[in-house]
């Protein structure tokens, strides 16, 4: 009898469930643990964890659901076996504590899971013992414990070996490049290459149908491909990964749009299948393009990748197409939502094609971002008034992603703008990145360096020299990046040195000797191409125009060969067509002048074209009267973690 009518309302928190009444499905199973039938503790646990499962899906009662899984885990204490039972109540609620921000409660039950798996065998068994792993890990990167995490990552990746599951091994040689990726500024460089070497070594050897099956771990690799070669500053092969990604959104998205084509009309003919008015003819004719529309749904998710997803979600195309997965179930393996993957690539692509002058094609993928980002907010309820206080905590951090996007893109649209010298709009943008700070200064903390960079290269471009310099000095203090610290003073170092009066220019020898002494110690050249292109310009100034010549050919150099950065070499070319002209060598500071106005014609670099104008027509001696603009505003966006 208690079986029967439990049976029975499983049954019907099904049918609720299936027409996306989440409140009525969770009324119907919490009336299996509130009744005065005496269920079996099986019946309650089973129907608890299932409400916990929903709770956390669709809602952000993180509380509630905590409580179901703790009962849960009492009821469980009396109860011998059950292994995989107890497995989803702990790993749940180690999922629950993690979104609550209890990291020792976190780990206390993840340890408790680990202890009924570590001594178990068999293919089930060693996926638990996969799952609290990487659970583990990403609670110890949380607290900072980056060798720690390493080592928990490094033992599933062992595991995932013993079971000769390659996707699995996959999953957890991308986890640990990502944490070595997040402590690059303590990590030795060969740990970091080493790392990334691995990934694409497995993925190389995973079988074709076995890639297209993984999606995820495709993005996640090539992502994280992507950010590393960008801060060794291997523009070019950046290039390349974000060229792959870019035609892996599109190719997704059609495959995305083409299964939410197909549901639609399975739930048509689902609806017109439930009426009773039908004739048999039409009855069999319906449930015949039902069959035919299901294989086709089927092929279209395995295509995407998507056929390994748990069965719970088949029925829910929502949660399905949300969900980027990284690992089979029962692992939690998934990193961003396919929202903001697909975000973050447009955001790329901005990055990657700024420096070339590709502005149209910047504009298009910053507003498809930013109206992606506004639909996503606007489902977490930030809308406008909405400040950091009004956010459920479990909001907090996939809100900090979108939020930390959204400044990135705003970031790039600035640089383009005072490129393009629109300063209105430059400046509204500014004033959107200080008006959303303020609402969310915890979540964005991050940023506030990067706004005052971006009021310094404001100010610059409008001829405040003084007033830019102080921006750059103040953004130096505010960051924990000595990369970042270096170029906010060369950045501050040409504010100086186009102010002209013999005070500033000492100031700018100092700032620039200061980076100037350590340029070799920095990952990649960015530093090092910045400076010498300062240096160079104060030598200038001060008449040394041999010693002038020497660094900037150094710089051009590196410049040219490794970053083929176009706005840098046209400002060089620029430098070089001042200093022929110092020289008195009329022909070639044609040649390099005339080149430079090429560039900047193609990149629509309107500071630039300005400055080789007055040179060219002799207004301008040297090119310290000039903004700099496309020097200043050189790769500003930082790494996105």
């Amino acid at each position: 009898m208690e079986g029967l009518a439990a049976e029975g309302l499983w049954e019907l928190a099904d049918f609720h469930e299936q027409n996306f009444d989440i409140g009525k499905t969770v009324k119907c199973l919490e009336a299996i643990c509130q009744s005065q039938i005496s269920f079996s503790p099986i019946v309650e646990i089973k129907s608890r964890l299932r409400i916990a499962s929903l709770l956390l899906t669709y809602t952000h009662n993180i509380n509630h659901a905590k409580s179901h899984l703790e009962r849960s885990e009492l009821l469980l204490k009396s109860i011998p076996a059950c292994l995989e039972l107890k497995c989803r109540v702990y790993s749940l609620l180690s999922q629950c504590y993690y979104l609550l921000g209890a990291i020792p409660s976190q780990k206390q039950i993840i340890n408790k899971g680990l202890g009924l798996v570590s001594r178990g065998d068999g293919f089930e068994v060693k996926l638990w013992y996969c799952n609290f792993t990487s659970q583990l890990a990403n609670a110890l990167s949380i607290e900072g414990d980056y060798r720690g995490s390493t080592e928990a990552l490094e033992r599933g990746f062992s595991c995932a070996a013993e079971m000769c599951y390659p996707e699995l091994q996959m999953y957890f040689a991308t986890s640990i490049f990502h944490v070595h990726m997040m402590q690059w500024d303590s990590e030795d460089l060969n740990s970091v290459t080493n790392a990334a070497v691995r990934c694409n070594e497995i993925w190389e050897s995973l079988q074709p149908d076995k890639r297209r099956q993984c999606m995820g771990l495709f993005f996640y690799n090539e992502l994280l491909n992507t950010f590393y070669q960008l801060r060794v500053c291997d523009y070019k092969t950046a290039g390349l990964h974000v060229d792959q990604l870019d035609e892996a959104m599109r190719n997704e998205k059609q495959q995305i749009q083409q299964i939410k084509n197909l549901t639609a009309e399975l739930n048509t003919i689902s609806d017109r299948l439930s009426q009773s008015d039908l004739h048999n003819r039409e009855r069999l004719s319906l449930y015949k393009k039902q069959t035919q529309l299901q294989e086709q749904l089927r092929q279209a998710t395995s295509s995407a990748g998507m056929e390994s997803m748990k069965s719970s979600y088949l029925g829910n195309a929502r949660q399905m197409l949300d969900k980027l997965e990284l690992a089979p179930p029962p692992i939690d393996g998934d990193w961003l939502p396919r929202s903001a993957v697909y975000v973050l690539v447009d955001l790329l692509v901005v990055i990657s094609g700024r420096p070339k002058g590709l502005f149209k094609e910047c504009g298009k993928r910053t507003q498809s971002g930013l109206q992606l980002i506004k639909e996503e907010l606007m489902k977490l309820g930030i809308t406008d008034g909405v400040r950091e206080v009004n956010l459920q905590r479990s909001a907090i951090w996939i809100a900090g992603v979108y939020l930390t996007l959204l400044m990135q893109f705003l970031e790039n649209k600035i640089a383009v703008d005072l490129t393009r010298s629109e300063f209105v709009e430059a400046q509204e943008a500014l004033l959107q990145m200080k008006d959303w700070f303020i609402r969310f200064p915890t979540i964005l903390q991050g940023c506030e360096g990067t706004i005052e960079m971006l009021r310094g290269q404001y100010a610059h471009s409008v001829g405040c020299f003084s007033e830019a310099a102080f921006h750059f000095l103040e953004a130096a203090k505010l960051t924990e990046s000595k990369s970042v610290e270096a170029m906010c003073l060369v950045y501050a170092a040409v504010s100086h040195i186009c102010i002209g009066d013999a005070e500033s220019s000492s100031q700018a020898l100092n700032l620039i000797g200061s980076v100037y002494g350590v340029m070799d110690s920095f990952v990649g050249v960015r530093e090092k191409t910045s400076v010498l292109f300062a240096y160079g310009l104060l030598l200038i100034k001060q008449d040394n125009l041999q010693e002038a010549r020497v660094q900037l050919a150094s710089g051009l150099r590196i410049t040219h060969h490794l970053l083929g950065n176009i706005q840098l070499i046209s400002q060089y070319l620029t430098l070089f067509g001042s200093l022929a002209l110092a020289l008195h060598d009329i022909t070639q500071a044609k040649e390099f002048l005339e080149s430079s106005l090429t560039l900047a014609k193609t990149l629509c670099d309107i500071p630039t074209q300005i400055w080789v104008v007055s040179v060219l027509t002799g207004r301008s001696k040297f090119p310290f009267s000039c903004p700099l603009l496309s020097f200043i505003n050189y790769l500003l966006s930082p790494l996105v973690n």
